[in-house]
């Protein structure tokens, strides 16, 4: 009898799970149960859908179906049965078996403790099905409050002030990314905000959301903002409800603890994307990184195991690389920030230069501002900010380095054209000041 492999969230980790398990073995029965309307779809394209229209779906479960080989469930809600079997609800009730489990339920909004957050006209988007309905009413608003000042807040302001509308972010921290970047880079992308026509209140907590039936102001630790809108952008947390259930442990950062092969403490339960947790590469330590390359790989990793059927692809400790875009500004980010390698009991030295993007005898190029962070004799941490893509190629350059002697990265291999780059690549560079 064929096995039955069982992927619970139609996300990028799940999708990319399910397929490669198929792939795996084609034999076996993959089942992919997902409880919105669509698989493979994109959370992070919500800001550019509400701007101009970005598509937020890859496949229709019709389609991934048909190409990929696997049964896919939309519309339906997984919960542990007893043993091996889930129960299902919605569009497709009953009992499910299993042999294999991959939970891959992902992550959803972090909602603040709050009074007035069930206004009409507070958002929180929990999935891009919602993105339209968010878009319409966020149309009719002349003033929106956008609460948080992290990849998602930012890029929300952008879209925002793209449509035309007053734009304030409410950030508790002193500067905006004060989670991704260190104070020089901060303030460099805040300056950048203000001069793009966002208003940005910092070092501010939220108290509370007034209005008699519709948002009508936010009241702050300093004041209040007339709104006629509010996007909360609080960050998320881990969906753990199934994996829980099922009697998987928890880590440290509160995401579901998993081997390097990504299983679970329970037998042949696997789980994939922002439910889990990583290894960071510096530290050794748990963590938690809820973005997009990660979920999709960590899939790929847990597909091929399930599919094997036994522990043949580890998947490896991550830097946390990401980059997000302010208009014209790009902001990069791999590593531990001074600030984490600080909390995390480092002693640390750093560098901070502004480059360019082309050769310097080459007309057009734009600056690049780079902060590298060492500690003893290694690369521990790189952020990068400029009003110029170039700024994802140093990130990802770095990315390869983080954790590895500074001497390595010195004498680390790049290409080079004066249009492309110069002939000092900008890691190295910084790189050449920390020896």
């Amino acid at each position: 009898m064929a096995r039955r492999i069982v992927v619970v969230g139609g996300g990028a980790a799940g999708a990319t799970a399910a397929s490669k398990a198929k792939r795996v073995d084609p034999s076996a029965e993959v089942v992919l149960v997902e409880a919105s309307p669509y698989v493979t779809h994109a959370p992070r394209a919500v800001p550019y859908a509400i701007s101009h229209s970005a598509k937020l779906y890859v496949y229709t479960a019709e389609q991934f179906a048909r190409e990929r080989g696997v049964r896919v469930l939309v519309n339906t809600k997984a919960e542990a049965g007893e043993g091996n079997r889930l129960r299902l609800s919605g569009a497709h009730s009953g009992v499910l078996e299993w042999d294999v489990l991959i939970v891959a339920t992902g992550a959803r909004p972090r909602v603040p403790p709050i009074e007035g957050v069930g206004l009409r006209g507070v958002h929180v988007i929990r999935h891009p099905a919602e993105v339209w309905e968010v878009k319409a009413d966020l149309e009719k608003a002349a003033t929106v409050a956008v609460v948080g000042g992290g990849y998602i807040g930012v890029e929300m302001a952008e879209a925002l002030l793209a449509m035309g509308k007053r734009v304030v972010l409410i950030e508790s921290g002193k500067w905006l990314l004060n989670k991704m970047l260190d104070g020089e880079l901060g303030a460099y992308v805040t300056e950048y905000f203000k001069a793009m026509g966002g208003e940005a209140r910092l070092g501010e907590g939220v108290v509370k959301i007034g209005g008699s039936d519709r948002v009508e102001y936010v009241e702050t630790t300093n004041g209040v903002v007339k709104a006629d809108a509010v996007v909360l952008a609080t960050g998320v947390v881990p969906n753990v409800e199934l994996a829980t259930a099922l009697g998987a442990r928890l880590g440290p950062t509160g995401a579901v603890s998993v081997d390097p092969y990504l299983e679970t403490s329970v037998p042949n339960v696997y789980a994939a994307g922002d439910v889990a947790e990583a290894v960071h590469a510096v530290t050794g330590k748990p963590v938690w990184i809820p973005l997009a390359p990660y979920a999709n790989k960590m899939g790929y990793v847990a597909g091929v195991n399930a599919g094997a059927g036994e522990k043949k692809l580890q998947f490896p400790p991550v830097v946390g690389a990401a980059v997000t875009k302010f208009f014209d500004m790009y902001i990069g980010k791999a590593g531990l920030s001074e600030a984490e390698a600080k909390a995390a009991g480092l002693n640390v030295r750093t560098a901070v230069l502004t480059t360019r993007d082309k050769a310097t005898f080459m007309p057009g190029g734009r600056d690049v501002r780079v902060k590298a962070v060492a500690s003893g004799d290694l690369l521990i941490g790189v952020q990068a900010v400029g009003y110029t893509p170039y700024v994802a190629a140093v990130v990802d350059l770095a990315a390869q380095y983080i954790g590895k002697p500074i001497s390595s990265v010195i004498l680390a291999e790049y290409s080079y054209m004066p249009y492309t780059g110069p002939v000092w690549h900008p890691l190295v560079s910084a790189a050449r000041m920390l020896d």
